[in-house]
C-alpha cells in the first residue's frame, strides 16, 4: 500500500476525568477489523473502553469510529466519496455502509454512516452534518472543533 504522507490517524480513550490520545499506524490496514485492533494495540484497550478513532486525510475527508465494549463500531465519514481513490477511505466507506459506485458522478461533499455517533457528548446529528459541510473548512479543523467539543482538544493539539 502506498504511504500517506497527509494521513493523521489518532485514537482517544475516556478515562476517568478526561481523555487520553495516541496516534495510530494505519499502514498495514487492510480490512475493517484491522481498525479496531489497531487502536486496541496502541491504546493498550482491554475491551470495555469508550475509544474514539479520528482520521484525516489532508484537505480531502475525515473520518470518526466509536469503539464502545464490545457493541459493533460506529462510523462517520465526511464524504462517502473517499473510497473511491483510496483503500483506506474504502474500508471506512464500507463500515458506514456506503457502497462505493465509481461510475456515479461527484455531486460534491456528502456525509456517510452514523450520524448520531456523538450525540451523547452533545454534538448532536445536526451539528456534526453542519460541520462537515461547513464550505471551504478543512477537514483538520472540524476534527478540531469535535475534539474541543468533546473535551479532548489538547491531547488532539498534542498529537497533532
Amino acid at each position: 500500500m502506498p504511504s500517506r504522507p497527509n494521513l493523521f490517524s489518532a485514537a482517544f480513550v475516556k478515562i476517568d476525568g478526561g481523555w487520553s490520545g495516541t496516534e495510530v499506524d494505519l499502514g498495514d490496514v487492510e480490512i475493517a477489523d484491522d481498525l479496531g485492533d489497531a487502536v486496541q494495540e496502541a491504546l493498550g484497550l482491554n475491551g470495555d473502553e469508550l475509544a474514539l478513532l479520528c482520521v484525516e486525510i489532508e484537505d480531502e475527508w475525515f473520518a470518526i469510529v466509536r469503539y464502545d465494549g464490545d457493541a459493533d463500531p460506529r462510523v462517520f465519514l465526511s464524504d462517502e466519496h473517499a473510497g473511491l481513490n483510496d483503500h483506506l477511505g474504502e474500508i471506512f466507506a464500507e463500515l458506514a455502509g456506503v457502497v462505493v459506485d465509481k461510475d456515479t458522478p461527484d455531486l460534491g461533499v456528502r456525509p456517510a454512516g452514523d450520524f448520531n455517533l456523538l450525540a451523547d457528548f452533545s454534538l448532536s446529528a445536526e451539528e456534526l452534518l453542519e460541520l462537515s459541510m461547513e464550505e471551504g473548512v478543512l477537514p483538520a479543523d472540524i476534527l478540531s472543533v469535535i475534539a474541543e467539543r468533546l473535551s479532548f482538544a489538547d491531547e488532539f493539539d498534542r498529537l497533532r
